[in-house]
């Protein structure tokens, strides 16, 4: 009896870590997507016919859904079963990645790439909370963890490289396309491997017009950024985003069942360490949009290589987070090594601002080397400002919260770092400036832009975190 149960503990351990590769497995692809783009820009906009401010919705179409619709997926999630919301996520996200590798048009393409984000949002919202209930032992759910936030961190250096490959060897619209098979046998394992769950039901209803409020004044303030057409229609489109917030804000007040619990916010490790993530955040993630679009336009790297050049910063992001900064943060504080890696981020992003002289390892790699160590010390470190106070009750919202912020800011600062890049480019060749020289003058401007939004990030949680 002793050495059948024995063995049923052990198949059930085996099963669950089996689940929890198919969840990192599906989180990996919902990563990759985040970052795989970033690389083949230039080709996508050549084959498809961006703009150069219009090119950020390649990425801003993926990341305003999945922050906006991040809390009502895991709404949905919890009152309709979170497997079959996974599931759903993973299929859709599947159909999605192939309307991407087939667009023939720039707006086939955002809008693909927006249902991308919505199945984004649906499989992501869920993974956690799934995590939770596999590994209810604490031990074994910090390793668990630990092997998510590896994935994590992972899935930024593959995408970098990966897309860098693809896009040289067989073309940009594999960067879609490969996740097709991954999708497909994601979904399937899924099926198989993970458990059916019991949905909460009942008769609570998630609040779908606070998640439209908040994505569609995301996704018009986003507009209002690079919008071509004039300072009056800009003006419009921001009033326009403006209102559908404030809208969201109103709805959240009155809904039954709000997305947000508005009182949450009296805490300032969650208002505070969400405000210093979302500009942290938009100047990083601005960064890395602009920075491999300066090193094919302006230095001339191909594709592949520019994945190469850009690859030490999430590898050593992977290094500093999983050994030192763990450690650092318990024994001084989660703020005062935020403040530590901010300082580093806006060194790092100056360094590029540098005219280059010709060699990666001076031009480039001293700020890929700075950038990486200083996010490998940042991230971890809001994360853990942003859960500081949070309750066992609200430890869901609190989450959801940091993921949201992550990505608004995302989509906020590549809108912002595009719009400053192309202005600057286009008037300095107005101006007579050759091209290459116009191209570097508007990247330059945008990584100093990147570091003013790090920087202030920084000052907030200097004035506003508490000293722990």
């Amino acid at each position: 009896m002793t050495s059948l149960g024995t063995q049923r503990a052990e198949r059930t351990t085996r099963s669950r870590w089996a689940a929890l590769t198919v969840l990192c497995a599906g989180m990996l692809m919902i990563i990759l997507d985040g970052t795989i783009v970033s690389v083949a820009l230039p080709a996508v906009q050549a084959d498809l016919g961006f703009t150069a401010s219009g090119l950020a919705w390649t990425v801003n179409a993926y990341l305003v859904p999945l922050g906006g619709l991040l809390l009502l997926a895991g709404k949905l999630g919890d009152l309709l079963g979170r497997r079959r919301m996974l599931v759903s996520g993973l299929v859709l996200f599947v159909l999605a990645s192939l309307l991407c590798g087939l667009a023939t048009g720039a707006g086939m393409l955002v809008a693909a790439r927006f249902l991308q984000g919505v199945a984004a949002a649906m499989a992501s919202a869920v993974v956690l909370g799934m995590i939770v209930g596999l590994f209810p032992e604490p031990a074994e759910r910090a390793k668990a963890m630990g092997v998510y936030a590896f994935v994590g961190a992972a899935g930024a250096s593959i995408g970098t490289l990966l897309g860098g490959v693809l896009t040289e060897t067989v073309g940009w619209r594999w960067i879609f396309l490969v996740n097709v098979p991954i999708g497909v046998v994601a979904a399937l394992l899924s099926m198989r491997l993970i458990e059916r769950d019991r949905p909460l039901g009942g008769a609570a209803r998630p609040d779908v017009l606070g998640g439209a409020l908040v994505t569609a004044g995301l996704m018009l303030a986003v507009f209002a950024i690079v919008d071509e057409s004039g300072s009056g229609m800009r003006l419009g489109l921001g009033v326009l985003a403006a209102a559908l917030l404030a809208g969201f804000v109103v709805r959240q007040r009155v809904a039954a069942e709000p997305l947000v619990r508005l009182g949450i916010f009296g805490s300032r490790a969650v208002s505070g360490g969400n405000l210093v993530q979302m500009l942290m955040v938009a100047g990083m993630l601005g960064f890395q949009f602009t920075a491999t679009l300066y090193l094919q336009r302006a230095l001339g790297y191909p594709p592949a290589q520019t994945g190469m050049a850009i690859l030490p910063i999430p590898v050593t992001i992977a290094v500093v987070s999983l050994a030192w900064s763990g450690r650092l943060i318990g024994r001084f504080g989660p703020r005062t090594v935020l403040l530590t890696g901010e300082v580093l981020l806006v060194a790092g992003l100056l360094l590029l601002t540098r005219d280059p002289v010709g060699s990666y390892v001076t031009d480039v790699l001293p700020s890929m080397l700075v950038l990486g160590v200083g996010a490998g010390l940042s991230l971890p470190a809001v994360t853990t400002v942003m859960m500081s106070d949070a309750t066992p009750a609200d430890a869901g919202l609190a989450s959801g919260l940091a993921n949201t912020s992550q990505q608004v800011g995302g989509a906020l600062g590549i809108a912002a770092l595009a719009a400053l890049a192309t202005a600057r480019t286009d008037g300095a060749t107005a101006a007579g400036a050759p091209l290459q020289e116009a191209l570097a003058a508007g990247y330059h401007l945008a990584f100093a832009a990147a570091a003013a939004s790090v920087a202030v990030s920084a000052l907030i949680a200097l004035t506003v975190l508490n000293r722990k």
